[in-house]
Formats: C-alpha cells, sequence, structure tokens
C-alpha cells in the first residue's frame, strides 16, 4: 500500500465525529465530489464549439480529454494516500484552491495548447482531492445508516458529472461567453469550498509517512483484492464507455443527426450521468454481486443500441444506447465499490479508492485516446463500431468472471453451515 505501514496508529476518539457533527462535513464532502466531477464534464458540450473555433480535430479533442485523465492518475499514485498520512483538511484545501486555479486557466483559454495545460492542472488537482473527499466520507459514516458512505461515493460523482453537461449546455445556449462563464462559476464554487472546509473537524489521524507515500506504487489490501479483480474487466467496460460519450459523443450525434443543434451533442453524456445517478440510487439495496453483474450485460445491449444509430435507427437509438450506458455505469459501479469496501479499515480507505480511480481513469482516457487516433485514420463510423465491439467483450467476459467468482463462493458458504 503506498504510504501505509502496518504500525500505522489507529484512529483516536477525537478523530470521530459524533453522530450529530457529520451531516454538515458529509454534506460538504459530498458536494466536493460531485463539483470536482462535474468540472470534468463541463468542458463535454463546448468541444464542437472548440472545433468550429479553432479547426481542432478529434484526436485533438480526445488527447484534451484525456490529458485530464492521465494525469489524474499520476496524481493518484503520488497524492492518492496523503490524507492518510496529513489528514483529510489539508489535502482538500490544497486541491481546491488548485482546482479554481485550473478553471480560470479554461476560461482565458485560446487555443489547444492552454486547454491542454488547463486539463493538465485540473487533473492534479482532482486527483489529489478525489481521494481524499471519499475517504472523508468514509470516516463520517453514520453507525445508524449502514452503507450511506458507499452510496455516496457512488452517486456523488455521476451526480456531478450530470449537472456539469447539463449547466454547461445551458450556458453554451443562454449565457454570454459560454466558454468562459462555466468555468468562473466553477472556480468560485471550488473557492467557497475550500474556505468552508478550514471549518470542518478532521476526521483522519495524522501520522508519519507523508513523503514515503508520494512514490509511485499502488497496491490494494488482501481484503479488497479479490473484489477487484472479480469486477475489474465490468469497471474497465463502463468507465471505457464513458470516454467515448465525454470525448466523442457530440461528435457521434453530428454524425447521425448533421442538422442537430450543438445542445443535442452535449446531451448526450447528460444522459449517460444522469442515467447513472438514478441507477446508482435505484439499486442501493440491490446485492452488490447482482448489480455488477446486470450492469455488465447491459453493457452489450447499450453497444447494440448505440451501433443501430449508425444504421438508420437515427438519434433515438444513439440516446437510448446513452441511457444503457449510464444504467450500466451505474450498476457497475456501485456493485463493485461496495464490494471494494465492503471490510477496508480506517487507514487503508483513501489508498483502496485510489487504486479503483487509477483503474478507471486509465480505462477512461487510453480508449478514448486510441478512439480519436482511430477516426482520424478510419473515421468516426469506423471508430465508434469497433469501439463498441470491444466493450461488449469486455462486458461478457465480466459477466463470466462474476459468475464464476459467485459459483466459488457458494460451496464455502455451505461448507461452513456443516
Amino acid at each position: 500500500m503506498p504510504g501505509v505501514t502496518s504500525g500505522a496508529p489507529a484512529p483516536c476518539p477525537h478523530a470521530r465525529p459524533r453522530t450529530a457533527d457529520r451531516t454538515v462535513p458529509f454534506v460538504l464532502d459530498a458536494s466536493i465530489l460531485a463539483a470536482l466531477l462535474a468540472a470534468s464534464s463541463a468542458p463535454t458540450p463546448l468541444y464542437p464549439l472548440y472545433q468550429d473555433r479553432w479547426g481542432l480535430t478529434a484526436l485533438t479533442i480526445t488527447v484534451v480529454f484525456s490529458v485530464y485523465s492521465l494525469t489524474l492518475l499520476v496524481a493518484l499514485l503520488t497524492a492518492g494516500a496523503l490524507s492518510d498520512h496529513l489528514g483529510r483538511r489539508p489535502v482538500l484545501m490544497g486541491a481546491l484552491l488548485l482546482e479554481a486555479a485550473s478553471m480560470l486557466l479554461l476560461a482565458s483559454a485560446d487555443g489547444a495548447g492552454q486547454l491542454i495545460a488547463a486539463r493538465v492542472l485540473q487533473g492534479a488537482a482532482t486527483g489529489a482531492a478525489t481521494s481524499a473527499a471519499g475517504a472523508a466520507l468514509l470516516d463520517l459514516e453514520d453507525p445508524r445508516r449502514p452503507g450511506r458512505s458507499a452510496l455516496t461515493n457512488g452517486i456523488a460523482p455521476v451526480a456531478g458529472m450530470a449537472a456539469g453537461v447539463l449547466v454547461a449546455t445551458l450556458l453554451v445556449r443562454f449565457a454570454p461567453a459560454p466558454t468562459a462563464t462555466v468555468y468562473v462559476l466553477l472556480a468560485v464554487l471550488f473557492v467557497a469550498q475550500a474556505i468552508a472546509a478550514t471549518f470542518t473537524r478532521e476526521t483522519a489521524r495524522p501520522h508519519a509517512g507523508a513523503l514515503r507515500s508520494l512514490r509511485p506504487r499502488l497496491a490494494v489490501p488482501p481484503s479488497a483484492r479479490r473484489a477487484l479483480l472479480t469486477a475489474g474487466t465490468g469497471v474497465v467496460a463502463i468507465w471505457a464507455l464513458g470516454g467515448f460519450y465525454s470525448s466523442l459523443g457530440p461528435a457521434l450525434v453530428r454524425l447521425v443527426a448533421p442538422d442537430a443543434p450543438h445542445a443535442v451533442g452535449g446531451m448526450v453524456f447528460f444522459t449517460v450521468s444522469a442515467a447513472a445517478a438514478l441507477t446508482v440510487w435505484t439499486l442501493r439495496r440491490t446485492a452488490p454481486f447482482a448489480a455488477a453483474t446486470g450492469g455488465s450485460l447491459v453493457v452489450i445491449a447499450s453497444a447494440a443500441l448505440s451501433l443501430l444509430g449508425l444504421h438508420g435507427a437515427g438519434l433515438p437509438a444513439v440516446y437510448g444506447g446513452a441511457a444503457l450506458a449510464g444504467v450500466a455505469f451505474g450498476a457497475v459501479s456501485q456493485g463493485a465499490l461496495r464490494m471494494l469496501l465492503a471490510s477496508l479499515s480506517q487507514r487503508d480507505r483513501a489508498a483502496t479508492l485510489a487504486a479503483y480511480y487509477v483503474l478507471s481513469y486509465l480505462s477512461m482516457s487510453l480508449p478514448a485516446i486510441a478512439a480519436g487516433a482511430a477516426t482520424q485514420h478510419f473515421g468516426l463510423r469506423t471508430a465508434s463500431h469497433v469501439y463498441a465491439t470491444g466493450a461488449a467483450v469486455l462486458a461478457a467476459a465480466a459477466v463470466a468472471a462474476l459468475g464464476a467468482s459467485r459459483r466459488r463462493a457458494v460451496p464455502t458458504a455451505a461448507d461452513h453451515l456443516r
């Protein structure tokens, strides 16, 4: 585990707030997660504007999208466990101020170079903040409401992505300076959250080893390793779909319906995110294995429906495929997270969440870059066919892995009853 030793001190009593003290910091940490992911998806409706204004290619757009994810991965690998050592508050405050700076850089960008630089800064800030905010939510688990923290870790990011796309789309349509307004508003929000974080109570017990934790090293505690291996293929499939719709979704809409307004292209990723958020909430009491397996099966249906949109079914099929992709995303992500977080100790939380997000964002970014390159050389239609087929194959492999794991678990449980 990066930066975590077996001799790390257990959390002291003052680091665990009373039930009455949990509500305000819990809401703040959930809002931070949502805002971070809203900022990550806000550029999606703006990509067509950037393409028209600066003549950017599909490959450039996927690089702008993916450099954020790749930088976020580096931040997770280096700073993912930092809040376990320094505390949640200082990491969150610093990362939120850095996030605000990246928003102002995006607002002032006038070309691909500035967009890429701003997304690099944003990825670093988001990577540092995501695991800290997620771990803080787990620290604030209410014994009277078990599972609330894991549920919030699953629903806040996708709800944030949906809100980011929706607000950015509306601002593109109705606000002046659409490529700047949304970022200025987000910068103000992040500064306000950083200030609010200074008034919250620290939930982690800071301990030595902060510098050592910055060494890039990825590990998962044995208690969570089997769950990550079992659900990992499904996680790859859903985040790859998310990367496709976030970066090339507007271009796919323009290919299927060239005369559709820009807002229609931006809203395709809103459909994915909103469906994911609703699914996480709806399936909150569903068994994790069932949710992950069902979501993996839905990936296959999503891929098939999306391809029908390229063969005459038009926008209804594209949006239907996006909605099913969101259902799959919500089901698999919340199922996998609940499997992963089921038996973690307090000191392992930030590092384990970092490992989960490393897998997720790697799955989101690298296939998207490959799709952008394929679009450049073979066209979006061909790239979409290959991408959808690959996602369906991964989903089928996930169903097989989950089924095999379930079959192994049943005899074990039966043996204990003898």
